[in-house]
């Protein structure tokens, strides 16, 4: 067999592999319902772990602890979580997630330029941020 003979076999069965998975929305609406049960989860069990993210500038800002503002976000997280896993309000949770994700990659992005930190979070939430606005226009499109 062929390198070209083995390509084309591959590429078949990648094809029959495509026809049967689940719609590309749906694919994007639970693999971000899972990111946040994954963050929401280890918010909840090591709030103390996230509150790094926390600058000196920024705790004041904020009206609870770091640790409690952490707290906060994970069952927030883990409830938009259930909804987008359940198919339901996706909209709403989608249009939450992205904005969520906007604002954490902006403020990030700007203790990165400032002090280095964070860049490789940065590129991640880049790429989530994507995939949550992926969600809501599907979501909005009734797909």
């Amino acid at each position: 067999m062929t390198a070209r003979d083995r390509a084309d076999a591959l590429g078949g069965r990648a094809s029959s592999l495509a026809e049967r998975a689940p719609a590309p929305a749906t694919l994007a609406r639970v693999g971000l319902g899972l990111m946040l049960v994954a963050a929401g989860a280890h918010k909840l069990i090591d709030p103390a772990g996230w509150t790094v993210y926390v600058t000196d500038w920024l705790a004041p800002l904020l009206v609870v602890s770091s640790t409690t503002f952490m707290l906060a976000n994970g069952y927030l997280e883990l409830g938009f979580a259930a909804l987008l896993l359940a198919d339901r309000c996706t909209a709403f949770a989608a249009l939450v997630a992205a904005g969520s994700l906007a604002v954490t990659t902006v403020y990030l992005a700007v203790v990165w330029v400032d002090t280095g930190l964070f860049g490789d979070v940065v590129a991640r939430d880049v790429g989530l941020t994507g995939l949550a606005l992926a969600v809501l226009v599907g979501a909005l499109r009734g797909e």
